[in-house]
């Protein structure tokens, strides 16, 4: 008899293109997915891949049933949605990406309670600022900064805002001097950052509404390599308020252009558009969703108490 978690396993391999990166991800034997398979083509009595030494690509007859299974399965679903008490426990495996935000260690802990309630749920959580293809690389979910995904690939829903603005060490603005005025800062070294799409963020927002474009000698990927090296003196940098209010108030770093109106960042909760969402998913959805906002609100979070105690690493 078909199984759905066949089924499944057929789109994993699609979307990888290989049996053996399809079985790393869903921790399988690679014997084991292979066997699924050819089960899954057994019944159905057609050839869904052309395999080619490890390659492996759709059969005119594997893409239809691709095709067409993605919505059978997104209905399925559904159905055990409306179906399901919500607040019987769900099993499953979910695998989170999530950008090094200074709220991470709330994201965490927002999962960890959902696993609490859950306890048949598997999860692997990724903590990276590097492109990830969430189809291919099979992320269910992901905490994305804007500006770090494709919108006209991505559901995307904010979760998280934040201030940020200019800082550097008062080593650095004695060296080269204090700006006044927004167009100062393409004469000064900016500390810059790669987004995990691959862009530089190179034109920093200046208030709310205008941007600065601005160009330095380094170039980082983590916020906590950015803190350092602005309080090192490396340059200025564009950073988020709770990363820097104790560097601050201790006078290792100078807070510049005080008089504007602080830039207010978000984090999104994002996946993928063209795939599907399982039971999974979308109970852990509305359970962040729920979560965050009580974070936002100061309730049941402790984020200020960590953020001052021993853990402060985000990457």
């Amino acid at each position: 008899m078909m199984k759905t978690e066949d089924i499944s396993l057929f789109h994993r391999i699609v979307e990888t293109g290989s049996l053996v990166e399809a079985a790393d991800l869903l921790n399988l034997p690679k014997s084991t997915v292979s066997r699924r398979l050819q089960a899954l083509e057994d019944e159905l009595k057609v050839k869904l891949f052309h395999r080619q030494s490890r390659a492996m690509t759709l059969t005119a007859s594997g893409s239809h049933f691709y095709d067409k299974t993605l919505s059978i399965l997104g209905d399925l679903e559904q159905t055990l949605m409306e179906l399901t008490d919500t607040q019987a426990e769900i099993g499953g495996h979910l695998r989170i990406l999530m950008f090094p935000v200074p709220e991470l260690l709330d994201i965490a802990n927002g999962i960890f309670e959902f696993m609490e309630h859950n306890s048949e749920l598997t999860v692997e959580l990724i903590v990276s600022t590097e492109p990830q293809d969430m189809i291919r690389n099979n992320i269910d979910l992901a905490f994305m900064v804007e500006d770090s995904f494709n919108e006209n690939e991505m559901v995307a829903r904010e979760v998280i805002s934040e201030e940020l603005h200019f800082v550097a060490s008062p080593g650095y603005l004695a060296k080269a001097g204090t700006p006044v005025l927004p167009e100062d800062l393409e004469k000064h070294n900016s500390i810059l950052f790669r987004y995990p799409n691959g862009r530089i963020f190179n034109e920093v927002p200046f208030g709310n509404d205008m941007k600065i474009a601005v160009k330095g000698n380094l170039c980082l990927n983590s916020i906590e390599l950015c803190l350092e090296a602005s309080i090192t003196g490396r340059g200025i940098a564009f950073l988020p308020t709770k990363v820097t209010r104790e560097y601050v108030e201790r006078g290792e770093l100078t807070i510049l252009f005080e008089d504007v109106e602080p830039y207010i960042g978000k984090c999104y909760l994002v996946y993928p558009s063209r795939r599907f969402i399982s039971l999974a998913s979308k109970r852990f959805i509305d359970h962040m969703m729920d979560a965050l906002e009580r974070c936002n609100l100061g309730q049941g979070c402790g984020r200020e108490e960590r953020l001052r105690g021993s853990i402060k690493s985000w990457v």
